[in-house]
């Protein structure tokens, strides 16, 4: 069975988030959604079990998808699930170069472990999480962005 993990902190878990997850299913067996947050910033674990939460309800009728927060370094979840790979979106050439970086170190941690990099559609492309809590900052509906 090919397990993928897919970490982010995923705040908010948008609809770019949503199409990066049901895509990969097409991949892979399992997938596994790790919510990270900052151990050192307690508020930080009790949003994150809130994300989580969410995310679950999103799949509950997809048994081959699990939700779970972490505090440890991306590689380590991946190695605890024995995941053969990570899988992220990307956006734009920023986006790459900063998750070119990432699968690097990541794979010198977890042993070759491989990332995969899905694009995002073009309808989805401005769609980020930093973008959504911008707007709602403002009082602005956001609920286009989210799933």
């Amino acid at each position: 069975m090919k397990t993928a993990i897919f970490p982010g902190t995923f705040r908010p878990y948008t609809k770019g988030h949503d199409d990066i997850a049901r895509r990969a299913l097409r991949l892979f067996d399992r997938l596994v959604i790790g919510v990270g947050y900052n151990v050192s910033k307690p508020q930080d674990a009790d949003s994150a079990e809130e994300r989580a939460a969410d995310i679950r309800r999103l799949y509950a009728a997809e048994p081959r998808i699990t939700v779970e927060t972490y505090d440890t370094l991306t590689a380590e979840l991946a190695l605890r699930h024995e995941a053969c790979a990570i899988v992220r979106g990307v956006r734009s050439v920023r986006d790459y170069e900063y998750e070119r970086d990432q699968a690097l170190c990541n794979a010198l941690l977890a042993h070759g472990l491989e990332t995969v990099l899905l694009c995002a559609k073009p309808e989805l492309e401005i769609v980020s999480a930093s973008m959504v809590r911008e707007l709602q900052h403002f009082g602005k509906d956001v609920t286009p962005f989210l799933p």
